[in-house]
């Protein structure tokens, strides 16, 4: 049987590809072989949206075209005979025209990293070509499906909504609600009139060919490759010859089950079956008795078919439970049908999965659902539950009830359903059906994804809200007189509100007189924002592969800590296109690369101490050929013991060395608890974080053939410590190394020491002499690189009766993992960031590092100070809980004040926690939000509410030899264009935007004449590492330095030709040859004014950034669910360079500190092998978890003297805000329990998941399902 060609347009461009292959997708082939590089690889399993493209194909049927947003990395690159596809890079570019949709999301500062950014383009594209006018509703829809790390999702929605429907007032933006005082400004998002309107008659056109041809979609096609056969029948009658032929073929419709089955469970199949084009199953049939749906009709399509159906018929108690919206994952227009899974189809009746009968007059249906995110989550549990009544009674006729996730496969409950026939709806039935739950569900130790205590306490709840649903229709019903049903019960039926998302940014405007040549304090959009979101925008992996480059893939440990016996990578080394295997015998330098004073093996030699831990690399002429060959290298080991979890190290006594500097003192703890009133303790645990930012390692590196030089491409927020440990790993001059650094797709502390592609590349390209690349993939970055520090504090406060401090002793226990990395300055941070605002006249803190074998952990946003703040906050809320006092009252008792003292010795000068606490109160409207909750909870049984204060004070510092910057300005004689080069790294935070605004008041120019092309060690040596919110301080001052030189060689000229140009000055001094060229070097000056300093030590100035917030949570206490209704932020940035960024980093923050303290749960095997690698099983916020009303304010009137122009470092100050939805969370909590009868201090570790609020909410049905703790088998879940 020969291979078909296949046929398909991409950006209007006729494609003819005579070798296809069933195993490459949609994305390998746009980024390789088309080079189209703006659709990117963000996660390869349809969970992030990165790699979003839109499909086309013309449906004979309807008669029309229909769009698709597709999830490009899953897309089958065979799937697409006879289909267009257009991507960003096809709608729009900086050097032709822009689309609006580019245009706007640049425009209302919707990139930061801009990673995400093409992904969202053409989700929103996608949703105008098929509704040009969309509501704001389907607006925030239509992102379910897109994962954005940075922005915090508001900005994005609120520029996509000037696509929607026209502004409620006549003024738009303009209107009266959004003005503020004339010092203040609200954030500008672009009005429709500010770009290019979408014009429906300049959209590239459907390719005809596509349209007028009827044989794509009718003839049988088979694709071949090495290894895969693809088969597309286009009758039934073939598709059952064809499986019977090929029984162990896999049926492939969306791909989204078959794709990551094939990936990552290795399901490597032979044969594959394209069962899209067979008729049948696009059927959908309506009769008397129902609907009937074919196989392989996608979920969207379903939707629409129902709410046609019910909009066209009268039928009692219809209703439906599809999520209409586009389905996610998306990955092609042929949706995603019901799969031939095992797994989910046994011990399920056929007739489940092909229809469903119209109901009864007497006959309720409803459905459930709980993930551990509101949108784009699989369910934890859900259920359908049906009951059908004899004739005008409530005597149960028949009831069936089913859940998924309670066991193995779905289950029906048939020990609670045959016992309810013949019973009255009566509130006695809850009680029994609780009992008869648990005899269908039994609670073994460990069931299907663990949280089995949760799950029955799901069913138990969801049949209770199931129970008062259809007792509320029930009493509408005939025979039903005087019947009622208490307002507490139904007011917990529905879901949890969720409002269009709305919010305002306040900011001060920049002085009247203020040259418009200045762009200081202008919220300018981001220089490459345009770039970002036409897909221009180069990102290492974009580059193009040059002739006889190779592609890298990593070795790693599949034991936690063992001894390796032997390699055996013969089998590998002979599969196609493999080139080499490099282990630790094969590093030409030194296999141990240091990070600050620590040390470890790039490969494994003799021991791995850590799964995933990096043993060799395997280099191949394909990503695909190297990393099939990595897995195929059989690695014999001998297990030895393990440690994993902060408690297993404590008791073993598992810890890295501890040093002086993990211990703060201040005054007489004795003392202090001799004074006090009342001695509390207690303790509070919190999970760690992944980074997740959406470009994942990569690294390229190209010998230079000469003297051993090599220069290296690669993601990285240290180039200098990258060239460093290059040039020590292959035994060279670190003048022989140049690293090179555009962008960062992210990078939150990540990408600062873990280098775990970017050495091995580094080898293999010099041990072969040629060019190689390699980029992890998600799973892979997940599980070698590390996160966020798990952490365990434990306390002892003394407070006086009013609840002031007397005393603290803590002692906090980090989980550094198999290697110390930053862990030792990350304890540091910690315990300086411990007293968060809060003056604590005798303290004693201790840090521990503990040493386990997970992979190490590493620097974060924050380094390690939100954790130890949290538990400063816990304190805080035991204490009021313990006195009886409101939350906020002891916080106010509490707070810092001007020239306080630190535990450290910080003396605290500008200190404005207590302005922005009490701002942040105003704004919130606090004092009314408290009453309107108090009676919102004495309403609501099942639905609580909860609300929250808390400020911030962060550090601004790093340790001494850090505390510097440099910088490189040219300025080119014949245009008197200026390029900069500087020490720090853009990777999302605006950081290129805000120097250029420094140097454009510097030098007295208009931005358009700077540009930033890249980070390089060539260029600038010797850089400190871009993070600790430091970059702007180092390197704006170093650039003003620079720039001051300049204008001073150019003084001359100025006064000699006032009325000149800058061209004609810059001329003038070139001809009289005057360097035009100005290195510029910075060092935070030493400074004992405000700062205590042990003798023989030395430091540098610091300052501290403030802040405050308030948020509003409602909780669902039957289910664990929660929804943040509003959040409202006060921040002191001091004079802001740029207000649209630095609120940018305000809200990304946000988000990003609320996924670790409520919904990102890192779970690992009791192997140690991290579980939850991508975006399917780790949840980071989507655009339905930010607040429904977000509120920002700049401090007014701030300063800081200790950065440029006043500026403050802003990067990682805000996350700690997020705290507040923490604690209006165990407000919340707090009265749920009220109702039990439960009082006094509970404990709630972070982060605060559904399963962790739910149980807390402790009730009749959290009582009857504890957990299984009899037995003895291992856990499935490893919490550490």
């Amino acid at each position: 049987m020969g291979a078909d060609e296949l046929v398909f347009f991409v950006n209007g461009k006729k494609i003819i590809e005579k070798n296809a292959d069933p195993e490459t997708t949609l994305l390998q082939y746009l980024r390789k072989i088309l080079r189209l590089p703006g659709t990117k690889l963000g996660c390869g399993q349809g969970g992030c949206g990165a790699c979003t493209v839109m499909i086309s194909k013309y449906d004979q049927e309807q008669d029309k075209i229909c769009h698709y947003a597709s999830n490009a990395c899953l897309v089958p690159l065979c799937s697409l005979h006879g289909l267009a596809v257009t991507t960003v890079e096809g709608i729009g570019s900086t050097k032709t025209r822009l689309h609006p949709v580019q245009e706007i999301i640049a425009k209302s500062h919707g990139t930061q990293c801009g990673f995400c950014t093409p992904g969202m383009v053409m989700s929103m594209y996608a949703l105008l070509r098929n509704k040009p006018k969309p509501t704001e509703d389907e607006v925030e829809n239509i992102f379910q499906g897109n994962l954005c790390r940075c922005t915090g999702y508001r900005p994005i929605l609120e520029g996509f909504k000037t696509f929607s429907k026209d502004e409620p007032c006549c003024m738009g933006s303009k209107c009266c609600k959004n003005q503020t005082s004339n010092e203040e400004h609200v954030l500008d998002v672009a009005e429709p009139c500010d770009f290019v309107p979408v014009d429906t008659t300049q959209e590239p056109i459907f390719p005809p060919e596509l349209k007028i041809s009827n044989g794509f979609g009718t003839k049988f096609l088979t694709f071949k490759s090495e290894r895969v056969t693809w088969l597309r029948p286009v009758f039934l009658k073939d598709l059952l010859e064809l499986k019977s032929k090929y029984p162990n073929a896999m049926i492939v419709i969306g791909n989204t089950a078959v794709g990551l089955d094939t990936k990552y469970r290795k399901a490597h199949a032979q044969v594959m079956i394209a069962a899209t084009h067979v008729p049948e199953l696009h059927e959908v049939a309506v009769d008397d008795t129902g609907i009937h749906i074919g196989g392989a009709v996608s979920l969207a399509r379903f939707g629409e078919i129902l709410t046609e159906t019910i909009r066209d018929i009268t039928v009692f108690g219809w209703e439906y439970f599809v999520d209409t919206s586009p389905f996610r994952p998306r990955p092609s227009p042929d949706g995603y049908g019901i799969h031939d899974n095992p797994d989910v189809a046994r011990g399920w009746p056929e007739n489940c999965f092909f229809g469903r009968h119209f109901l009864h007059q007497n006959e309720f249906v409803f459905g459930y659902k709980q993930a551990q995110r509101r949108e784009n989550a699989a369910a934890i549990v859900n259920a359908g539950m049906t009951v059908l009544f004899e004739d005008d009674t409530n005597i149960i006729k028949e009831m069936s009830v089913a859940f998924g996730g309670m066991s193995e496969t779905s289950s029906l409950a048939l020990t609670t359903s045959r016992r309810s026939v013949g019973r009255k709806w009566e509130d006695q039935l809850t009680s029994d059906v609780v009992q008869w739950l648990a005899e269908d569900f039994p609670s073994p130790p460990e069931g299907i994804g663990g949280q089995m205590a949760y799950k029955r306490a799901l069913a138990c709840s969801f049949f209770f809200k199931f129970f008062h649903r259809v007792q509320l229709e029930l009493c509408r019903g005939p025979g039903m007189e005087g019947a009622t049903v208490s307002p507490r019960h139904t007011l917990a039926l529905p879901s949890l509100p969720r409002s269009i998302s709305r919010g305002t940014q306040v900011f001060e405007e920049v002085p009247p007189d203020q040259p418009k040549h200045d762009a200081v304090g202008r919220p300018l959009q981001h220089s490459a924002s345009l770039q970002h979101a036409t897909g221009e925008a180069q990102y290492c992996d974009d580059m193009s592969l040059v002739d006889g480059e190779l592609h890298l893939a990593l070795v790693t440990s599949t034991r936690a800590h063992a001894k390796i016996l032997s390699i055996d990578t013969s089998e590998a080394l002979a599969l196609p296109g493999v080139e080499a295997f490099f282990g630790h015998e094969d590093v030409p330098g030194s296999n141990i690369r240091m990070v600050l004073s620590s040390g470890e093996e790039i490969f494994a030699s003799e021991e791995v101490t850590c799964y995933g831990q990096v043993i060799g690399a395997i280099v191949a002429d394909t990503k695909t050929h190297a990393q099939r060959a990595a897995k195929a290298v059989k690695i014999e080991y001998e297990d030895l013991p393990t440690v994993f979890t902060i408690s297993e190290a404590i008791a073993k006594e598992s810890y890295y060395p501890h040093e002086a500097k993990a211990v703060i003192k201040s005054g007489d703890i004795e003392r202090g608890f001799e004074q006090a009133d009342h001695i509390l303790e207690g303790e509070i645990k919190l999970g760690g974080q992944e980074h997740f930012y959406l470009e994942t390692h990569v690294a390229r590196a190209v010998p230079r053939g000469e003297d051993g030089e090599i220069e290296v491409f690669c993601s990285t927020q240290s180039p200098s410590t990258a060239q460093a440990i290059v040039a020590r790993a292959l035994g060279l001059p670190m003048n022989r190394v140049c690293i090179r650094t555009k962008r960062l797709g992210g990078g939150f502390g990540g990408k600062e020491t873990r280098y775990v592609t970017l050495i091995p590349v580094a080898i293999a390209a010099f041990k072969l002499n040629r060019p190689v690349r390699g980029m992890l993939d998600r799973d892979e970055d997940m599980l070698i690189s590390g996160g966020r520090h798990p952490f365990l504090g434990k306390y002892k406060v003394g407070i006086d009766n009013v609840g002031r401090f007397k005393g603290l002793e803590a002692r906090v226990f980090l989980n550094a993992g198999n290697t110390s990395d930053v862990s030792p300055e990350v304890i540091s941070a910690s315990l300086q960031g411990f007293d968060n605002c809060y003056h604590i006249p005798n303290i004693v803190l201790t840090g521990v590092l503990c040493k386990t074998n997970l992979p190490s952990n590493t620097a974060f946003r924050g380094f390690g100070a939100p954790q130890a703040m949290l538990v400063m906050e816990n304190i805080i809320e035991d204490v009021a809980v313990s006195l009886n006092i409101p939350s906020h009252r002891v916080r106010e008792i509490n707070m810092y004040k001007e020239n306080d003292l630190t535990p450290n010795g910080n003396r605290l000068i500008n200190c404005t926690v207590d302005r922005c606490w009490h701002e942040v109160i105003q704004q919130s409207r606090f004092c009314y939000k408290k009453e309107d909750i108090a009676k919102f909870n004495r309403d609501h049984r099942w639905k609580k509410r909860g609300v929250s204060l808390i400020p911030t004070k962060f550090l601004i510092s790093n340790e001494r030899f850090l505390e510097q910057g440099a910088a490189l300005v040219h300025v080119y004689q014949e245009d008197g264009s200026v390029l900069i080069t500087h020490g720090g790294v853009e990777m999302g935070q605006g950081l290129h935007t805000k120097m250029i605004q420094v140097a454009s008041r510097a030098l007295q120019l208009p931005v358009h004449k700077f540009h930033i092309n890249e980070t390089t060690t060539s260029a600038v040596p010797n850089t400190t590492a871009t993070g600790g919110s430091k970059g702007s301080d180092l390197n704006g001052m170093a650039i003003l330095n620079a720039c001051k030189t300049l204008r001073h060689r150019l003084e001359p000229y100025i006064a000699g030709n006032p009325g000149g140009s800058w061209e004609d000055w810059v001329k003038a001094a070139y001809m009289d040859r005057i360097s035009l060229s100005a290195t510029g070097y910075y060092k935070v000056p030493d400074t004992w004014d405000d700062i205590y300093v042990p003798e023989g030590e030395q430091t540098t100035q610091r300052y501290y950034t403030y802040g405050a917030a308030c948020s509003v949570v409602e909780i669902d206490c039957l289910t664990g669910d929660h929804v943040v209704l509003r959040t409202d932020i006060v921040m002191d940035v001091g004079r802001s360079l740029n207000p649209a960024i630095d609120i940018g980093q305000i809200e990304g923050a946000f988000a990003q500190g609320y996924g670790l303290f409520t919904i990102e749960q890192l779970r690992y095997s009791s192997e140690g092998r991290l579980i939850t690698n991508g975006p399917n099983t780790y949840k980071i916020p989507g655009y339905g978890d930010i607040p429904v009303e977000f509120n920002v304010s700049l401090l007014k009137g701030a300063s800081n003297p200790k950065a440029v122009y006043s500026s403050k470092g802003i990067g990682e100050p805000p996350l700690f805000l997020a705290s507040s939805v923490f604690f209006a969370i165990k407000d919340a909590i707090s009265s749920a329990r009220a109702e039990s009868g439960l009082k006094g201090r509970f404990r709630l570790d972070s982060p605060a998941t559904a399963e962790r609020i739910r149980m807390a909410c402790e009730d009749q049905f959290t009582r009857k399902c504890s957990p299984n703790t009899h037995h003895t088998l291992r856990p499935r879940f490893i919490d550490v």
